[in-house]
């Protein structure tokens, strides 16, 4: 597999890096302190003791029900084979959607199926990637009896709507979180996802598959940091400053003549009306993440920036 990513590249860290869906507002503060103070002199605590038990009252749910991961894609791989370890071979994933869990599935012989009935694993993302829409099967694919991830990445950068799932719903499901983004510290690698209710030896068996310490000392400095008050309500103030930025950048691109499909997130999709050369805008310094890999061809997700940033884009635009 061929990695296709947004930030940096052979070119290094791109000036204007729209092809990320970090929050463009941080690094946040305080979780970048407790990052910089971690004691890396120890291993962190196997157990992870009092990391779960914070998590677990951040989400109000019991601690058995939290599974750590090294990342987001260490964990879409880990529970793709413990699936494939017990038996499945058959898995939905939504049209447009993050290429790993396609990978993990193709790495694991699973079959991809249409109907969500028929499948035994289903991936779901809101506010998805890369549109940052609702999926518009999540609550048929959330009652199809396969085991069912909600990816949830975006939902700490959502701007407008809200989850598909209603809450009873979402205690039925796997949810999957992965705070860096929020934090602005995509460098930090860390996740965590909550079982559903009734799945604690499913829980176990996850946690049984995976490598002594999945978290380094950093991680688990981030995923402390981003429950605190300060953490959250930088977060909350943040979301003001990108939703006044989501307009600007709109109007920009409308004004450019791009097509802008709909979001709900602090990233958008468009499409250039004439041919966009990728090249020679990384060159200026600005990049965008081109979304073949999603499954959407001939368009372009770009992060909500700052005016700044956005201003940059619209010059070297100009100057193309």
């Amino acid at each position: 597999m061929t990695n296709a990513h947004g930030g940096p590249d052979a070119l290094g860290v791109p000036r204007w890096d729209f092809s990320t869906n970090a929050n463009a507002c941080g690094p946040c503060p305080s979780a970048l302190a407790a990052v910089q103070q971690a004691d890396v002199r120890h291993y962190p605590d196997p157990a992870y003791t009092a990391l779960r038990e914070s998590l677990a009252a951040f989400h109000a749910v019991d601690a058995a029900r939290i599974v750590l991961a090294g990342s987001a894609s260490e964990f879409i791989g880990r529970f793709t084979g413990w699936m494939a370890r017990e038996g499945a071979h058959r898995v939905w994933l939504p049209e447009l959607a993050y290429g790993d869990y396609a990978h993990a599935a193709q790495a694991w012989k699973f079959e991809r199926v249409q109907d969500p009935a028929r499948a035994q694993l289903a991936w779901l993302c809101e506010p998805s990637s890369p549109l940052g829409q609702a999926e518009p099967m999540a609550q048929v694919v959330a009652v199809s009896g396969a085991q069912v991830v909600l990816d949830r990445a975006y939902e700490p950068l959502r701007l407008s709507g809200r989850c598909s799932l209603e809450p009873e719903t979402l205690q039925q499901v796997w949810q999957l979180w992965t705070p860096n983004k929020a934090m602005g510290l995509t460098g930090v690698r860390g996740a965590y996802a909550i079982a559903p209710l009734h799945a604690l030896a499913e829980a176990r068996a996850l946690e049984k598959l995976a490598p002594s310490w999945p978290l380094g000392s950093h991680a688990v400095a981030l995923l402390a940091a981003w429950m605190l008050p300060a953490a959250q309500d930088w977060l909350e103030e943040t979301l003001g400053t990108l939703r006044d930025w989501k307009r600007r950048q709109l109007c920009m691109l409308t004004d450019l003549g791009w097509r802008v499909l709909p979001s709900e997130a602090n990233y958008l999709c468009a499409s250039p009306s004439r041919p966009f050369d990728e090249h020679a805008m990384r060159a200026a310094g600005i990049k965008l993440r081109d979304t073949t890999s999603f499954g959407l061809p001939n368009h372009w997700r770009l992060g909500v920036l700052s005016p700044q940033a956005q201003d940059a884009f619209l010059l070297a635009t100009h100057n193309k």
